[in-house]
């Protein structure tokens, strides 16, 4: 159990799976801010929540407030970020981190302005055990030398046209969509676990489903895939990404292939990847969250079950329960703010972050913007490196 407090702005899908893992990592929640004192009371009696916030300002003024969980729409992102760390409050923020990296590059710096203050970017996928022990496995060379990383995200739910959600609108989510709201995801897995940096890449992506019913009555995410489709619709253009191709190269000579997809029939949350090296290989994947893949070339391929016992020191500092006892995703968002809000309690703002930084939600809007153009261009595009 912590003393911190943390407040959560977002009572959408998101919002109410990061105050039940913070109450579960024993990080008390004061309350809630929806887009209406309404939203805001039903999310913060659904979860037992003291306050119902009726503005960001009345969450700001609460001096019992520590920390603020950002998980509205992207437009909001860097906006509340640095409100929030003016008022002296530490920042964990859903991905992708803004709408562009001249936001993210923005965030960043005022971040810098607060030292004694913790920002930190919601990639929660790394906090399954098998991640950290997977990373473990790379950087100790147990695979040898990477040549090639393969993989990528899939889901369905926004298979139908008269499937809606606000990720579809350039305005609220940013140019790119299944890119930006899952594509990032693998690719700060892949850089975690790896430890490998793009130089280049080089994408293809693609809009399949270019008119939608957007409902005229709000649709929370993933519910559209339980109706039958709105009664009263506008139909509307839709110019972000359904679906997305990239091929990588890495600092150092490796390879990487990811696809992303939201209108793959029957893959319901599905990221997978396979690191193959010089001495062996690693896969997993997200379904499937318990088990990592060891592939061999001279001896029988074997399957590490999640089990403290048999994993590396991280893996099993990011293990609550004991082998044959399954985790899942609800957990990774605890694991992520135990790392959180114990470093915050540590006190020492020099020492190195285990979370997702700022800076490296930055680097994610970089490869978007990459892709992007890349796309555009149908060219191989460089990865120029940032200074912020």
């Amino acid at each position: 159990m912590t003393s911190l407090t943390a407040a959560v702005v977002g009572t959408g899908f998101i919002g109410p799976v990061h105050a039940e893992a913070l109450k579960r990592a024993g990080v008390t929640v004061r309350g809630m801010l929806g887009i209406s004192p309404e939203k805001s009371r039903a999310a913060s009696d659904a979860l037992n929540l003291e306050v119902a916030y009726a503005s960001f300002d009345e969450l700001l003024a609460d001096p019992q407030v520590d920390a603020v969980h950002i998980t509205t729409p992207n437009k909001d992102h860097m906006s509340m970020t640095k409100r929030a760390l003016d008022a002296g409050k530490h920042v964990i923020c859903e991905k992708p981190l803004a709408m562009t990296s001249t936001e993210t590059a923005e965030m960043v710096a005022h971040a810098r302005r607060y030292p004694n203050l913790v920002t930190a970017v919601n990639y929660n996928i790394r906090f399954y055990p098998l991640m950290h022990h997977a990373r473990d496995m790379v950087r100790a060379g147990e695979i040898g030398e990477v040549y090639a990383i393969r993989g990528g995200y899939i889901q369905d739910w926004l298979l139908y046209e008269t499937d809606w959600n606000w990720r579809l609108v350039q305005s609220e989510g940013g140019e790119l969509r299944a890119i930006g709201d899952i594509g990032t995801h693998w690719m700060d897995l892949m850089a975690f676990v790896s430890g490998l940096k793009v130089e280049s890449l080089l994408a293809d992506l693609a809009t399949f489903v270019p008119k939608r019913r957007k409902p005229r009555q709000a649709v929370a995410t993933f519910k559209g895939k339980e109706q039958s489709g709105p009664a009263e619709y506008d139909l509307v253009d839709i110019k972000t990404d359904d679906w997305g191709s990239v091929l990588f190269k890495y600092q150092g000579g490796a390879r990487g292939s990811m696809n992303v997809s939201q209108v793959s029939a029957g893959r319901k949350n599905f990221l997978n990847f396979e690191i193959s090296g010089s001495k062996g290989s690693i896969a997993w994947n997200s379904e499937n969250p318990n088990e990592l893949w060891l592939g061999h070339r001279d001896k029988p391929n074997s399957i590490l079950i999640k089990d403290p016992s048999l994993m590396s020191e991280s893996g099993r500092r990011f293990a609550s329960q004991p082998g044959g006892h399954a985790e899942g995703f609800p957990d990774t968002f605890k694991q992520l703010y135990r790392a959180v809000y114990g470093y915050i309690e540590a006190g020492d703002y020099s020492a190195p972050r285990p979370f997702p930084t700022f800076e490296e939600g930055h680097d994610e809007l970089v490869l978007c913007e990459a892709i992007s153009r890349s796309n555009a261009e149908q060219a191989w595009v460089t990865i120029q490196e940032t200074t912020i």
